[in-house]
């Protein structure tokens, strides 16, 4: 099959794959009228009347496999994958189906010209003719010239009724995008940053004389360290002769680093030293630390024309997705949605309820 052909039938590919595995035990049974054969379809869900069957997700959830990629390898990992995609791919079966039947409903179709568009379309990118067409639609997807323009019409019923009833009634002004920029201006803000270096004289955490003798020792060390710096000794050759810290193979280098990262006895340590400043010996519960002021940044707002499409591109995500999130309950409030089996209804109401518990999960 033709790369082309490919992407057309795989569009549908995702809606409902999958539910085959469920069995469900309850559906119910259609028989096909067509003469010289009876043909029982099991029949999932009921969506105003319109049928999700079980061979529809059967096909359906091939294609959904195949995308993933790699397939799965064992029973176990299938059925993994299966349980894993199939909620999602519920919702999504019954959702686009609703989204068919409000596109009939408006008198949208695909008519005979535009059919023919995409089959000429299809034909001169694969350099196909129309027997090669059919031959490859029917030996790679079991597919006939009718089953293609099913497949095409129902993706134009969804994408037409996405677009007319959802994506042109979603818009946000440029007064908008400053009032959000405004009231959401941490996230445009660069933070204040850092970079410090330090040189550490660690104290074991002893009890008893022995200890004493330590401490005080290691605070004569730091307190010596200190005095050299302050002579012109370079800091960073200072921490990495004497210093107790991992830093000390940078020289006691420290960041650039958040100023929001830093704990608040460090940032009320270095606020008042100016940059090349050195501190004095403090105790920590490490030992005795030096720090010295290498370089501060200040936040930093982004201007608003830098980041104004950006804020205009996410606000109207934003706001589409919840028009998309009420549009589709609006849709399913009204519908009549008859399921044939307990199994599926349960994974299709829990998939719907954390969806609805996470922002933007349309």
């Amino acid at each position: 099959m033709q790369r082309h052909v490919q992407r057309i039938i795989t569009g549908l590919a995702a809606v409902g794959a999958g539910l085959a595995l469920a069995q469900p035990a309850q559906a119910q049974a259609l028989v096909s009228n067509t003469p010289g054969a009876v043909v029982l379809e099991r029949i999932l869900v009921k969506v105003n009347g319109g049928l999700i069957t079980q061979t529809d997700l059967e096909a359906a959830q091939i294609l959904a496999l195949r995308s993933r990629g790699a397939p799965p390898q064992t029973d176990p990992e299938l059925q993994r994958v299966i349980q894993e995609i199939t909620p999602e791919l519920i919702v999504n079966a019954v959702e686009e189906l609703l989204f068919v039947q409000r596109g009939r409903d408006l008198g949208y179709s695909l008519s005979d010209e535009q059919f023919q568009d995409i089959l000429d379309g299809i034909k001169e990118e694969n350099d196909m003719d129309d027997e090669q067409l059919v031959a490859a639609l029917q030996s790679d997807e079991g597919m006939t010239l009718p089953d293609l323009r099913e497949v095409m019409e129902r993706q134009m019923l969804v994408s037409q009724v996405r677009q007319v009833e959802i994506l042109r009634r979603v818009s946000i002004t440029d007064i908008e995008a400053r009032e959000y920029y405004d009231a959401h201006l941490d996230e445009f803000t660069e933070p204040a940053t850092v970079t410090l270096q330090e040189i550490l004289i660690a104290v074991p955490a002893e009890g008893g004389a022995l200890n004493v003798a330590r401490e005080n020792q290691a605070k004569m060390v730091a307190e010596a360290a200190r005095a050299r710096v302050l002579a012109g000794d370079d800091f960073g050759q200072v921490a990495s002769e004497v210093s107790d810290a991992a830093s000390k193979a940078n020289g006691g280098l420290i960041g650039p680093i958040e100023l929001s990262d830093l704990a608040e006895s460090v940032r009320e340590r270095i606020a008042a030293l100016d940059v090349g400043a050195v501190g004095e010996v403090e105790r920590t519960t490490a030992g005795y630390q030096i720090l010295k002021l290498g370089s501060a940044t200040e936040a930093t707002p982004t201007p608003f024309d830098d980041v104004r499409e950006s804020i205009l591109d996410n606000v109207f995500n934003e706001r589409r997705l919840q028009a998309l999130d009420e549009y589709l309950n609006k849709l399913r409030d009204d519908a009549i949605i008859e399921w044939k089996d307990e199994g599926l209804k349960g994974l299709y109401d829990e998939f719907l309820a954390n969806r609805n518990l996470t922002p933007g999960g349309v």
